[in-house]
């Protein structure tokens, strides 16, 4: 799916700044793209951007409202399709990050279909996928796996695409979650694709390329996840990587969502990432550690990039804090 910028951000009634975290993320990241913020009256999120209005976002010029909020169960409130409607009257798109459809929800389909508009799923991908075949093709590629979910692969990646764009490097961040494929603009949900089909879609999503491009691929899950180390694998074997990045939080004390699973040490998760890579690309290597380092007070932070670092060998990095330069330095090494 390949949704249109500029963008108004549709945060509704959401009851608090978490429940507007994917549309948070959008903005940090691609702020230029982010002309307004949609507010009723009680909301409690706020991504410090101008308020708007569906007409007055008309009148900027937004092509896509993106639904960038997580709502109690799943639903749309009547007083949201009311909004959409109107959106679409006037020429928008809408793109969702929701687990309810919005194409289900019959007022939206029937004012897309009669004003030209497009419904975007994020999260349920509408394309028909090969099996994977694993034959190497040409391009780069580099891809983040983590000890847990949710570490930070999304901002490594983004923050590795960004500075080779600064080097002058062929670069392009590719998407495999909502809020990754709400800032690039397209991408696969690739926890929504059928498990057989899984490393087909990354090889669709990281095609055959110019010998110099490097596609930078979101990760998803861990392999160590009871619950999700299925997606994290097809992702290994799709990517082909060239080059891995492990992620990590620092001072995580289990697996999320799962108290009675602790986190692998850095270098048995990194052994095991490897092992995995090595199917589709022999040649595949880990060329640094992103640890989110945020849960820890500023004066112990370098400490623990450093102890990192001893103990992978590689370099050791906050993506938010220090910079990525360290890893994109290891990729011509």
């Amino acid at each position: 799916m390949k949704i249109a910028y500029p963008y108004l951000m549709f945060l509704g009634d959401a009851v608090d700044q978490l429940a507007a975290k994917t549309a948070n993320g959008v903005k940090v990241w691609r702020p230029e793209w982010c002309l307004g913020q949609f507010r009723f009256p009680e909301c409690r999120a706020d991504l410090g951007i101008p308020d708007m209005s569906i007409e007055q976002a008309a009148e900027a010029g937004v092509k896509t409202v993106i639904l960038g909020v997580a709502n109690r169960g799943g639903v749309m409130p009547e007083r949201w399709v009311d909004e959409l409607v109107r959106a679409l009257e006037l020429g928008m798109d809408i793109a969702s990050g929701l687990h309810v459809k919005i194409t289900d929800i019959p007022a939206l389909a029937e004012a897309a279909a009669r004003h030209g508009r497009q419904l975007f799923n994020v999260r349920h991908p509408t394309e028909n996928f090969n099996v994977g075949d694993g034959i190497k093709r040409p391009g780069k590629r580099l891809l983040a796996v983590g000890t847990d979910c949710s570490v930070g692969k999304m901002f490594t990646t983004l923050a590795v695409e960004r500075e080779m764009h600064s080097r002058g490097m062929k670069a392009d961040f590719r998407a495999t979650g909502q809020t990754g494929i709400f800032i690039a603009g397209e991408g696969v949900s690739i926890d929504a694709v059928v498990a057989d089909f899984i490393s087909g879609a990354v090889e669709a999503l990281a095609p055959a390329n110019d010998p110099d491009h490097w596609d930078v691929i979101e990760g998803q899950g861990s392999l160590f996840h009871a619950s999700f180390s299925g997606v994290t694998m097809g992702l290994i074997h799709g990517a082909q990587a060239d080059a891995l990045v492990l992620c990590h939080e620092a001072g995580r004390p289990h697996m999320r969502g799962l108290p009675d699973y602790s986190l692998p040490d850095l270098t048995t998760c990194m052994d095991l990432n490897l092992r995995a890579a090595k199917l589709t690309n022999p040649a595949a290597r880990f060329v640094g550690v992103a640890i989110n380092t945020s849960t820890l007070p500023e004066n112990e932070r370098a400490d623990y990039l450093a102890r990192a670092a001893d103990e992978t060998g590689l370099p050791a990095v906050d993506p938010m804090d220090t910079g990525v330069g360290a890893l994109v330095d290891g990729l011509a090494s």
